[in-house]
């Protein structure tokens, strides 16, 4: 007996009609065409989370980030700091209130080699002793 495909040879549609024999449209579609209509029943037992909005966002008003600084940055910006207003240099030393330079957090990445009393929000323990074994010092 002669297959179906031999036997609809010379037949522009094999039987199909116009469209249904056009790239995936005898079965629907392709991936997750048609889930809310002919696959309905396959989304509701697979995917039940597939539609909709999940989990919340929080509003960008609350959401804020650190504005950090390491050790090794402060002392590269030392200089700059000083003709900017940020920081004074008392005799050895330097005195320098990051909060007011409009950082929030320092970290201790990096190495540094004079006295520096820090003012600054918050600190990591690694700067905070860091700066301690440079002989400076850090306020909260």
């Amino acid at each position: 007996m002669p297959s179906r495909t031999k036997k609809m040879r010379g037949s522009r549609t094999h039987g199909r009609g116009k469209k249904s024999g056009r790239g995936a449209g005898i079965i629907g579609g392709h991936g997750m065409a048609g889930l809310s209509k002919t696959g309905k029943m396959r989304m509701l037992k697979y995917f039940p989370d597939h539609f909709g909005r999940h989990g919340f966002k929080r509003p960008q008003s609350q959401v804020q980030a650190n504005i950090t600084i390491n050790v090794s940055e402060l002392r590269e910006n030392l200089d700059d700091y000083i003709s900017r207003g940020f920081a004074k240099k008392e005799g050895d030393a330097y005195s320098v209130n990051l909060t007011e330079a409009g950082i929030d957090k320092l970290l201790g990445n990096g190495n540094i080699d004079v006295a520096v009393k820090v003012t600054v929000a918050q600190s990591s323990e690694k700067a905070r002793m860091k700066i301690e074994a440079s002989g400076g010092s850090v306020a909260e």
